[in-house]
């Protein structure tokens, strides 16, 4: 056994051990009462919800109290890091999902398996949350909400250029939105280095960004499969003015949409309030579908955000803080938290939570189909300086595809080895 899991295997036993009569160890075993650290981030929950959950959890669990502090997003990999370091730093920390390997790779995560099997209902996980936060064999991060790209549509110009139903495969988004590149209007408006939603493409033709052989990674942007969601790609951007050498920040893609000129984007169904702020005459005129897929039978794959929660390795309330990941990822929060922030509760079996919303409901049945970024703990080096965004520049502008692809494979491949050594 490995030191690691034999490390596990202790922690466990001297919980159990704890559970015994009379310990007076754990909350609920004595008079004196416990208290979860708890960091949730900027924007995640209301302050209403925190509260509402504070006060049930609380009156629920008679010692234990919660001691909740919100983070900012900027720098927080760096706190986070410092903290799992720290013995007296918080129990519970949310995280994004694509995080937490990292974290684990650096030894700074409680295995939450045995949990995430018996109690949470782990077979239900969305997969892009699920995936990701697990790591050599063991479950870390317990997903907790998801958030992906949807198509927002203007309504006006689809039904002028005769077009009834939104698309729900490929091959008739392709036929559509040509139909809609016409006279003025763009038929999509899709920035070139839009590599998120390039992603979603490759996985549905069954290739990936990079895969784990042998024991380390390689970029697998090379592969047939992840070639042809690259034309696919081609295809969609070139029915549109989208700028093939900028991402869909530069300019921000709403603020292009709110034009009224653009029939769709592909993006978070939040980005309709900052399009209908910058053109109210568009309240009420956007649609949401999912990102079609090859078959009319499921969606289109995405990239899943979102955040998963984790618990600090050796920290001295592991039975408090499980107690605390458990209710906030159980069905009850669940459907508060996204009813209240408009995100996608973290099991498939939820969804009808969000039905009434068109926006998140979209969302929903896309994010049955996310997935995440490839679970390397060096992955955030590949994405400090995009090999990817460079490739898609290139081919659009006419490069050889397999050419662009092996040496931005190279790149991706480098990145991980010199980033893991």
């Amino acid at each position: 056994m490995n030191p690691r899991r034999l490390r596990i295997a202790l922690s466990l036993t001297l919980a159990s051990t704890a559970l015994l009569p009379g310990c007076g160890l754990l909350p609920g075993g004595g008079d004196d009462r416990s208290t979860v650290k708890v960091w949730l981030m900027r924007g995640s929950a209301s302050d209403a919800f925190m509260k509402r959950f504070t006060k049930d959890f609380e009156k629920r669990h008679g010692n234990l109290d919660l001691d909740i502090k919100v983070q900012e997003w900027t720098g927080i990999g760096e706190k986070v890091e410092a903290a799992l370091k720290d013995g007296d730093g918080p129990d519970v920390i949310e995280v994004g999902n694509t995080q937490v390997a990292q974290y684990v790779d650096q030894g700074g995560l409680e295995d939450l398996t045995l949990e995430s099997a018996r109690d949470l209902g782990m077979e239900d996980w969305l997969p892009g949350l699920a995936e990701p936060g697990r790591y050599d064999g063991g479950q870390y991060g317990i997903p907790w909400y998801a958030a992906n790209r949807v198509v927002i549509y203007n309504k006006d110009l689809f039904a002028q250029a005769g077009i009834k139903q939104p698309p729900t495969t490929r091959q008739q988004w392709l036929a559509d939105t040509r139909r809609l590149d016409a006279g003025g209007t763009q038929g999509i408006y899709l920035a070139g280095q839009d590599w998120y939603t390039l992603a979603g493409f490759i996985w549905d033709e069954g290739g990936d960004l990079a895969k784990e052989k042998a024991g380390s990674w390689q970029g697998v942007l090379d592969t047939p499969a992840a070639l042809r969601g690259m034309d696919f790609y081609r295809q969609l951007q070139a029915l549109g003015d989208g700028p093939p050498d900028a991402d869909e920040e530069h300019p921000p893609q709403a603020e292009e949409f709110a034009a009224g000129d653009v029939a769709q984007i592909i993006a978070v169904p939040g980005a309709a309030r900052a399009i209908e702020a910058k053109n109210p005459k568009l309240k009420g005129k956007l649609g949401y579908f999912p990102v079609p897929g090859k078959t009319a039978r499921k969606p289109g794959a995405v990239f899943t955000g979102g955040s998963d929660l984790v618990v600090r390795d050796g920290t001295d309330e592991r039975k408090g803080a499980v107690e605390v990941v458990k209710a906030l990822a159980g069905e009850k929060w669940q459907k508060d938290l996204a009813r209240t922030m408009d995100y996608v509760p973290n099991k498939t079996t939820l969804a009808s939570a969000v039905s009434g919303e068109a926006g998140v409901a979209a969302m929903a049945a896309g994010a049955a189909r996310g997935r995440a970024t490839p679970n390397s703990p060096q992955w955030a080096a590949v994405e400090a300086d995009n090999p990817i965004k460079a490739y898609m520049s290139k081919v659009l502008a006419g490069g050889d595809p397999a050419r662009e692809a092996k040496a931005a494979s190279g790149r991706i491949t480098k990145s991980l080895d010199d980033a893991g050594s």
